[in-house]
C-alpha cells in the first residue's frame, strides 16, 4: 500500500492566524491542485483536515495566486511586480476585498546573464512583513533549495532579529523512513508564528520562483 499524504481523510479544518501554544506545528503541503487540471496545492494539518487551498484553474506562470480556505474564501494574494525585477508583495484579503496595501515585501537578487535556465538567480530572499496595524516590520531571511526544472523544493524562514528559524519546509518523509513523492512537503512552523504569512512565502518560493504554479 502506497503511503499517504496526510494521516486522515481531508476534513474541513479552521485556519489558524498563528500557530499558538508552546508546541511547533506539523503540516503536509501537497503541491498539487485539488482541481482537475489545475495548478496549485493543499495544505493539511496533523489530524488531516484541509487547512488552505490554492488553485490557478489551469493558469501555470501568471504570476500571481491566492491562498484560500476550505470554503473558497481568499486569505491572501501573492502578486510578483511587473515593473519591479525580483519583487513580491502579498496582500490579505478582508472578506470580498483586498486590502491596499503589502502585508509583506519579498525581494530577491538577480545574478545579471544567468536567468532560471542556469538555475536560480540567488539562494535567499529577503521579506519585510508589518506585523501589525502600526506598521511595525519584521523582516525575514528565506534560504531555499528550490531550482527551476529540477523538481526540488524545500526552504527554511528566518527572523533576522533572533536568527532562529521560524519555519522549514522539506520533503516529507514517512514514520518508517520512506521519503514520498518531490510534490508531497513537510512544513513545521514554531510557535507564535504567523501561518498565512509562512504559506505565502512557501508558494512563493517553492510555486512562484520556480514556475511550477
Amino acid at each position: 500500500m502506497a503511503p499517504r499524504v496526510h494521516s486522515s481523510s481531508p476534513a474541513s479544518s479552521p485556519s489558524p492566524a498563528a500557530c499558538t501554544g508552546e508546541q511547533r506545528k506539523v503540516f503536509t503541503v501537497w503541491m498539487k491542485s485539488p482541481v482537475l487540471n489545475g495548478h496549485g496545492c493543499t495544505v493539511y494539518d496533523s489530524g488531516g483536515g484541509i487547512v488552505y487551498r490554492v488553485d490557478s484553474y489551469g493558469s501555470r506562470c501568471s504570476g500571481s495566486v491566492c491562498l484560500m480556505d476550505l470554503d473558497g474564501a481568499v486569505v491572501l494574494n501573492v502578486v510578483k511586480k511587473k515593473l519591479a525585477v525580483g519583487r513580491w508583495e502579498g496582500y490579505k484579503w478582508r472578506g470580498q476585498r483586498q486590502k491596499p496595501r503589502p502585508w509583506f515585501t519579498v525581494t530577491r537578487p538577480v545574478r545579471p546573464f544567468r536567468g532560471w535556465s542556469h538555475g536560480r538567480p540567488a539562494s535567499s530572499s529577503s521579506c519585510e512583513f508589518r506585523c501589525d496595524t502600526a506598521g511595525r516590520v519584521t523582516r525575514y531571511t528565506i534560504a531555499d533549495e528550490c531550482r527551476a526544472g529540477s523538481g526540488k523544493r524545500g526552504c527554511s524562514i528566518v527572523d533576522e532579529a533572533t536568527g532562529l528559524v521560524v519555519a522549514e519546509v522539506k520533503r516529507k518523509v514517512t514514520a518508517s523512513g520512506v521519503a514520498l513523492g518531490e510534490d508531497v512537503l513537510s512544513l513545521v512552523v514554531q510557535p507564535g508564528t504567523d501561518l498565512a504569512l509562512v504559506m505565502g512565502l512557501v508558494l512563493l518560493v517553492c510555486g512562484l520562483m520556480n514556475r511550477s504554479m
